[in-house]
């Protein structure tokens, strides 16, 4: 598949362990060879949002917990809080990538930052599968009309090709605005 001319070039945001980056909290990556061959048609721009946020690597593991009615995100040895920072970063960082002006984007499932749905929340000393990561949050706030998926459901061949489209036409919409259909 050729890549679009620059002008038209199609973004897509993307976890950076999920292209090799050597970003986790164990030092290690994600490789995703289906996420990272987006790369066939569209520009990939990484993030990790807990390194860009100054948490290094490696760094203690975080986890997201049930404080309340509120969720916390929170490193698991010495209980350092990294709420409010992550959101800080997250809505900065999210205005950051709308002037980049993607077309879609892949996170990494499970992610206590990064997670778009079922992502393990602690609550004293059980845990349950209903949290989103704080970034992918505001991300999905703030672009709730961007194409989004976990790497993982682009393994399937279908879920792929749907997201795919999804970016196309997600691409297209501002010239579909600017310019309406003639009655030909």
């Amino acid at each position: 598949m050729t890549r679009p001319a620059a002008r038209e070039e199609i973004r897509i945001g993307i976890s950076s362990c999920l292209l090799g980056e050597r970003v986790r909290y164990d030092g290690g990556h994600k490789l995703d060879a289906i996420a990272a061959d987006l790369a066939r048609f569209a520009r990939l721009v990484p993030v990790c949002p807990e390194v860009e946020l100054g948490l290094g690597t490696p760094r203690e593991p975080i986890r997201l917990e049930r404080r309340g009615r509120g969720v916390r995100l929170v490193a698991v040895a010495s209980r350092l809080d990294h709420t409010q920072a992550m959101r800080r970063f997250a809505e900065a960082r999210v205005r950051e990538l709308e002037r980049l002006d993607l077309s879609g984007y892949v996170l990494k499932k499970d992610s206590p930052s990064c997670g778009l749905e079922r992502v393990w929340v602690w609550d004293g000393r059980r845990r349950a599968r209903a949290g989103r990561g704080l970034f992918a949050a505001t991300l999905v706030e703030r672009m709730p009309l961007l194409p989004v998926e976990e790497e993982e459901r682009l393994h399937d061949p279908s879920l792929f090709e749907s997201f795919v489209e999804r970016v196309l036409a997600y691409r297209r919409l501002p010239r579909l605005q600017r310019e309406p259909p003639t009655g030909d």
